[in-house]
């Protein structure tokens, strides 16, 4: 009678799976330990990418919303003697009448007077706030809100009052229209308060008095010490480079024109750097995540060389054997990859709304994330799978 015919031992990946998955739940706390390198890597990525792609999308929402259309200009130095060129007093009527403008406002500063809580204050006490005499126009021209009251074109006439600026009525504890605050020899009534105002942040820390009461109860001489204007966008740059000459003839380098958006544009470029240091740090953790999970895989096998030679001796293949450690630090990687994404999702997330900000995370990045996780398990449990299918199932018996 002729013996059955051998037939090779088979592995199923259902059985790949399980057997990778029993190494890794007979140990949880050296599992979880290793995968934590992974999921810190992996979070610290997800997270600085998740927030500074929130940060952009704030930024572009605020730059859709306000526009970047906008121009302000303001004196410039003297190229022959480098002293300061003051803005002549007819500035606004003058860019008003150039070609393309739409809107245009002013603000000019009132030097030597200082805003305060109360006349008891003492004057030295300025807190960095500004005073600064401007027009009706300026909340439109810079397309900015109120957060509390009303600008000052609703303020009754000929009475002295006043709207802060948000950090302004922050610093003198103002805390809505209706209260006063001592600014030259009188008390000002203030009748609103300004939210941000990212295109022109110099606004934030002032107090803002209509230009015919300034003139009136502070003496302001009407020379404005900045000029918003607004044109189409398709007319910016033409704009830009006229009114310089339009302001002052005579010595146009001396008048400074610059537009704001640009500098949010400059801090957006910047953040990105920042952000490629901080992803590669993060690529840091991750590497030594890695690492671990080798440094975990090759005492796994040494632990294990008893199993090994037990399933060599039963049938199984080096392949199998490979294919079993490969797979238990690939899954290992991926409890990692996967912890590391919910929690830089969660980091994004919470930060976002903290700010204020939508929470933006490219699909690209936890995707890449888990695929690096993956790439990695296999990188890490390469060697120990190949040293554990070389073992020999008599020397892999006899280990105590």
């Amino acid at each position: 009678m002729n013996p059955a015919p051998l037939t090779p031992s088979r592995l199923r990946p259902t059985d790949l799976f399980r057997l990778g998955g029993n190494g890794l739940r007979t140990r949880p706390l050296r599992a979880a330990l290793s995968a934590a390198g992974i999921a810190i890597g992996i979070a610290a990525m997800i997270a600085v990418i998740g927030i500074s792609t929130s940060g952009h999308a704030h930024l572009a929402a605020q730059l859709e919303k306000l526009g970047t259309n906008m121009l302000i200009i303001a004196p410039g130095q003297d190229p022959d003697t480098g002293n300061q060129v003051p803005l002549p007093p007819s500035t606004v009527q003058t860019v008003a009448r150039a070609d393309g403008v739409e809107t245009v406002s002013a603000t000019g500063e009132i030097k030597d007077t200082h805003v305060y809580r109360n006349v008891r204050v003492d004057p030295a006490e300025t807190n960095s706030l500004s005073v600064l005499a401007t027009d009706p126009m300026l909340l439109s021209t810079l397309r900015a809100t109120m957060s509390s009251g009303v600008w000052l074109d609703q303020a009754p006439t000929g009475y002295p009052t006043v709207v802060l600026g948000y950090r302004a009525a922050y610093r003198l504890g103002v805390t809505g229209p209706g209260e006063q605050v001592w600014i030259g020899d009188r008390y000002f009534t203030v009748v609103g308060v300004m939210n941000q105002v990212p295109l022109a942040e110099e606004l934030e820390s002032a107090a803002l008095i209509g230009t015919q009461e300034a003139i009136r109860f502070l003496g302001y001489d009407g020379r404005p010490t900045r000029v918003y204007e607004r044109s189409a966008d398709s007319l910016v740059k033409e704009v830009r480079s006229l009114l310089p000459r339009a302001v002052n003839p005579v010595k146009p380098q001396a008048v400074e024109v610059s537009r704001p958006s640009d500098a949010l544009a400059a801090r957006q470029a910047a953040d990105e750097s920042f952000t490629g240091l901080l992803v590669g740090l993060g690529s840091v953790a991750l590497l030594v995540g890695g690492i671990g999970v080798a440094n975990t895989m090759v005492i796994t096998v040494i632990e294990r060389r008893r199993e090994i030679g037990l399933r060599r001796a039963l049938g199984a293949t080096r392949r199998h054997i490979t294919r079993q450690f490969l797979v238990e630090a690939v899954l290992l990687s991926l409890l990692g990859g996967t912890a590391g994404v919910t929690l830089g999702w969660i980091v994004t997330a919470g930060y976002a709304v903290s700010q204020g900000w939508p929470t933006a995370i490219p699909f690209a990045a936890p995707a890449a994330g888990l695929g690096s996780t993956v790439a990695i398990g296999a990188l890490a449990g390469l060697y120990p799978a190949l040293r554990a299918a070389r073992t020999p199932p008599t020397v892999a018996l006899a280990a105590v």
